[in-house]
């Protein structure tokens, strides 16, 4: 069943759909009103074309349609509509009515619709357009209404489906009301460019160059970020065919290869790309929520969307560029066959003093040259000879009596075996290999630590304590960094503020999409470059549902939260901080695994060293 299945999955559907309509019945104005993450209410209203009283009553009937007039119109589709379901879906799962009126009539009608069926049709004194509002969403399904999200989580799709449209149309107001607050009033630009602006920010919009290529079979416009400006998870990647968002992992790794070596792994830049193409080419009705579309031949749009995008880093100095227009370019001569017109060049003559003799001592500088303190006419100086006779010094020495030993974790913990019987005594060196391992001797052989599993299980067991006791240490950043998040990130953040500040967290919103971080927690790096890329991770944490935090849940978010932290935290540079960590994680309750149950220390037997030898 469609209703509570495939287009009606959640508010934010509807939102979807309802937008949709009012964008393809010619609107200029849309204003979205949502109540309690659109689980209460969710009202748009427009000033299209609206509808006659049949048509009012028509349009919630399964698949009747106003966007196609023949048969022929399935394969020429421009409008983002064309089955005739969403209507008769969100009939099925709410309580539903419209008011609407055409231009030319003088009174308009009131239709409402609760479970699939008509209740009523009034005439009522109405603005020109469509007024739609949606109650009770899932009354009638509890299942469906029970595994919604929490009000952020859904808030936030809505937030992404009302962006998605409103980038397609620049020249559309578009109004959303969260609970009686204004979150975005956009009016019509001028742009493309001032939409992003208006949506996303100032900080996108000036981080972007346009990209453009016209072929036979597609044209591609839009804008693409600089790879400067690329992130982990805050980058905003949108792809659209005439007009209508659709996701493509296909071509998502065309942009990715046309920034190959542009950007740091993982990181992925913000994309606006707009794809115009002839209808019957494409396929949009392949998924319900018509996201998925199939290209009569894929390989050449990804080959082209490359293209643009590699001229693009060219043209602005970011990288090679693939140059699309030749006129006016310098030709290069080819190479003739015989390659007569080369042979007055002479061939190179190369000259040999057959008198040099490298063993005779007249080929040094004298006693008397200036360069006779690097070079002696029969052997090395003293002061060489000691750099090559030098024995290398000792290796450090911890000085300093550490804080825990393991005799007396021993005495406390025998359950995990011989592996910590053989712990840093201490006075042992430690080495600190890349930032990534410390290695020391032990009694049986050589003991390798895995820096960042060790300071995963570190901050775990802190986080714990944190949460249950609110015995949090916070970090204060020298200078507060600021990053702009979105306006559907921000509730985010507001719900999840007092767990955020229980485990370390220093943040305020600064504005209605931007927060500014002042601390961090203890093991975190508060540097701005990786403040700001952990927030992307925070987010996709956040953005779970986290109404409760039970045992499980608390085990659960201490393990995200200190698996982005160890990803986050500076590397080890010295001795001393790598002999702190061991330290810390042998006073951990569980020092060889992870919470995720990862191995942290291993142990090289010296048999195995041996027969390396």
């Amino acid at each position: 069943m469609i209703a509570a299945g495939e287009v009606v999955q959640r508010p934010a559907s509807v939102v979807k759909e309802l937008v949709e309509n009012a964008v393809d019945a010619g609107a200029d104005q849309i204003t979205v009103v949502i109540q309690d993450a659109g689980r209460t209410l969710i009202q748009v209203i427009d000033n299209g074309c609206g509808m006659s009283p049949d048509q009012a009553v028509l349009c919630f009937e399964r698949h009747a349609t106003s966007k196609l007039q023949s048969a022929e119109d399935l394969h020429n589709i421009l409008t983002f509509g064309f089955r005739g379901e969403a209507l008769a879906s969100i009939a099925a799962v709410a309580e539903v009515s419209l008011k609407t009126r055409r231009e030319e009539d003088e009174i308009g009608c009131e239709v409402v619709f609760a479970d699939s069926q008509h209740v009523s049709t009034e005439e009522v004194a109405t603005a020109r357009g469509a007024n739609f509002s949606v109650r009770n969403l899932f009354y009638n399904v509890p299942a469906r209404r029970k595994f919604l999200k929490s009000d952020s989580v859904e808030f936030k799709h809505i937030v992404t489906e009302f962006i998605r449209v409103a980038l397609t149309r620049p020249d559309v107001g578009f109004t959303l009301t969260h609970n009686g607050k204004d979150v975005y009033v956009l009016r019509p630009a001028k742009s493309l460019k001032f939409r992003i602006q208006d949506v996303l920010g100032a900080a996108v919009a000036n981080e972007v160059v346009d990209v453009h290529a016209q072929t036979s079979v597609v044209t591609v416009n839009g804008y693409v970020g600089r790879p400067a400006s690329a992130r982990k998870a805050l980058g905003n990647q949108y792809l659209f065919v005439n007009g209508r968002f659709f996701k493509s992992p296909y071509l998502h790794k065309a942009v990715m290869k046309a920034y190959e070596n542009l950007i740091p792994e993982g990181a992925t830049p913000s994309y606006f790309l707009y794809l115009e193409i002839d209808p019957q080419s494409i396929d949009v009705n392949i998924h319900p929520t018509k996201t998925e579309i199939k290209f009569e031949d894929d390989s050449v749009i990804f080959q082209i969307v490359y293209a643009c995008i590699k001229e693009a880093m060219g043209r602005n100095s970011f990288g090679e560029s693939i140059d699309f227009d030749r006129e006016g370019a310098v030709e290069i001569p080819a190479f003739s066959q015989n390659f007569d017109e080369f042979r007055s060049v002479g061939e190179p003559q190369l000259g040999l003093d057959e008198s040099f003799n490298p063993f005779d001592n007249d080929g040094f500088p004298s006693i008397d040259s200036p360069y006779s303190n690097t070079f002696s006419s029969g052997r090395q100086t003293s002061q060489q000879e000691g750099l090559w006779s030098a024995e290398p010094g000792p290796a450090y020495t911890y000085p300093a009596e550490p804080s825990y030993h393991a005799g007396q974790y021993v005495a406390q913990r025998d359950d995990y075996g011989k592996l910590f019987e053989d712990k840093i005594a201490p006075g042992k060196s430690v080495l600190v290999l890349q930032g990534k391992y410390i290695m020391t001797t032990s009694r049986s052989g050589l003991m390798v630590v895995n820096v960042n599993r060790a300071m995963e299980r570190i901050l775990y067991d802190r986080f714990l304590d944190a949460m249950s006791q609110n015995a949090h240490v916070t970090q204060t950043a020298l200078f507060p960094v600021t990053v702009q998040v979105g306006v559907e990130n921000m509730c985010l953040f507001e719900e999840h503020s007092q767990m955020l500040a229980a485990l370390g967290f220093d943040i305020a919103p600064f504005g209605v999409d931007t927060i500014v971080i002042n601390g961090v927690p203890e093991g975190y790096s508060a540097e701005a470059g990786k403040v700001q890329t952990m927030i992307g991770d925070l987010l996709l944490i956040l953005a779970e549902d986290h109404n409760a935090l039970p045992e499980m849940m608390m085990s659960n978010m201490a393990s995200k939260f200190a698996r982005l932290g160890s990803l986050s935290s500076d590397q080890l540079t010295n001795p001393v901080e790598a002999q702190r960590l061991i330290d810390s994680l042998f006073a951990c309750e569980n020092p060889e695994y992870t919470s995720s149950g990862r191995r942290i220390v291993s142990i090289v037997p010296i048999e195995e060293i041996d027969k390396k030898f």
